[in-house]
């Protein structure tokens, strides 16, 4: 086991998904990513992540960009670099459970575009919202690694993550990744989880983590020495705060040691002065908030991710609530038991989120119930580790029928109808795939795009573009 921790570090690289994902709501174009691409190729990353995620939503809705486009002009760009993305299992990059066959096209369409790694996560943890997926990635000869959401609570046993590490490996995985999405995991229990998982499975171990709470650089130094294969890290201008640790400063640290990355911190120093006039940029321009860059001590008191943190802010101030953000601070976990003890991230924490905001501004908890509240309460997002509340359950679905079977055994097909209502936007077999997720913010995205190929001003064509940010 001693033997087998003394071996070089591999590092994935966050710059182009994650990292600006976290600090600066994922607006970073591809213009801007393009012209660093053939440096960061060179570095040796074991990968990039490059898409995924928040990405593709933010390209449609945000930065009139094809998220399809995007992919093949990094694929053409990196020539010796695995490019990796984030799926979150059936629920592909979208907020709801989608059919077998438009999760396996997602990923037959994002291998044959580019993508190498499928980085493949579900809020509850529930391996059966991941086997599609994971099948489709082996079919299609890509690497499926499928990562386990970290969280805290009664339930999250050491014995409970080793089982679900072994049936990650039984169900056909190329890799696992410990995917820490708030910041949750300790140095000390990182030793700990990392020497249980690699005792018990034989498949390489990931970790990911955010800086949020103040301890991901520790964590990332112990779970190296207990054996992880490989640690997401980001350029420094986009890296601490609710992103990832520095990527120069874990390969300066583990310098002239076993675990010596071997990187050229010349070239690493290059590509972080690309970046920085961006972040320099950024701040001037409020898109990125101070409050993210610093450390958050209430992520580990509260278990709420970082850029969930953010969304409560902005929910509150919609409201013009923010006095309520402690009691709303307080409130999430007691949601969060009522509904099972899930995980809290996307779309969960968004779930969990919005529902300690509406209990808190009414002054009744459930007196008011989102859709996606009912949903998770009647098992349409998959099994919890924990029952449900009764009482809520009962308050928020009366008699409606609980499902105990896999979600998506009960959506019928859907690419052929998806097909048949977007067919006059069309242009490449992708576009079904944009429409499945974003239906509304896809089809204004293909009219401001027919609009460019005229020629013309696009808020002709499509009025709604003026309320677009850029």
């Amino acid at each position: 086991m001693a033997e087998q921790a003394k071996k070089p570090i591999k590092i994935t690289e966050t710059i182009l998904r994650d990292a600006h994902q976290s600090l600066i709501a994922t607006r970073m174009t591809t213009e801007q990513m393009l012209p660093i691409v053939d440096k960061l190729d060179k570095v040796g990353y074991h990968s990039v992540e490059c898409w995924g995620g928040a990405t593709f939503d933010a390209s449609l809705r945000f930065l009139h960009e094809d998220p399809w486009e995007r992919l093949r002009k990094l694929r053409a760009g990196f020539k010796n670099t695995k490019l990796q993305m984030l799926f979150r299992g059936q629920n592909i990059l979208g907020y709801r459970p989608y059919a077998d066959d438009v999760v396996e096209y997602f990923v037959q369409k994002s291998i044959a575009n580019g993508i190498d790694i499928i980085r493949i996560f579900d809020c509850m943890n529930d391996m059966r919202n991941l086997q599609t997926a994971v099948s489709a990635a082996n079919k299609e000869k890509g690497h499926a690694q499928v990562a386990m959401s970290y969280t805290l609570g009664d339930a999250y046993t050491m014995e409970y993550w080793v089982s679900l590490a072994k049936r990650i490996e039984e169900m056909g995985a190329n890799s696992i990744c410990i995917k820490d999405m708030a910041g949750l995991l300790l140095p000390y229990k990182a030793t700990e989880l990392v020497k249980a998982l690699k005792e018990n499975v034989k498949i390489p171990i990931q970790l990911h983590t955010h800086y949020t709470s103040g301890v991901a650089s520790m964590t990332y130094l112990k779970a190296v020495e207990a054996g992880v294969d490989v640690i997401d890290c980001a350029m420094s201008p986009f890296a601490l705060g609710t992103s990832q640790p520095a990527t120069e400063v874990m390969v300066e640290t583990f310098k002239g040691t076993p675990y010596d990355t071997g990187f050229d911190s010349k070239l690493l120093d290059e590509i972080a002065d690309y970046f920085r006039p961006m972040r320099d940029e950024a701040l001037k321009s409020g898109l990125l908030n101070p409050k993210n860059l610093g450390v958050n001590i209430k992520t580990l008191l509260y278990q709420v991710p970082g850029g969930m943190l953010s969304n409560l802010t902005s929910q509150l101030k919609d409201l013009h609530a923010e006095d309520k953000y402690y009691q709303v601070l307080e409130e999430v976990p007691r949601v969060r038991k009522d509904l099972g003890e899930c995980p809290l991230v996307t779309p969960s924490s968004q779930i969990v989120g919005t529902q300690a905001v509406m209990n808190v501004i009414n002054g009744e908890r459930y007196k008011m119930v989102p859709q996606q509240t009912k949903d998770v309460l009647c098992g349409k997002y998959g099994a919890t580790v924990k029952p449900f509340n009764k009482e809520v359950q009962k308050k928020c679905i009366g008699d409606a029928e609980v499902i105990t079977c896999r979600p998506a055994d009960l959506i019928p097909d859907e690419l052929d109808t998806l097909r048949g209502e977007m067919a006059q936007w069309s242009e490449q077999d992708e576009d079904v795939l944009s429409y499945a997720l974003f239906p509304q913010v896809a089809t204004d995205f293909f009219k401001y795009r027919e609009a460019q190929q005229k020629k013309v001003d696009p808020t002709v064509a499509d009025e709604k573009n003026k309320a677009y940010p850029v």
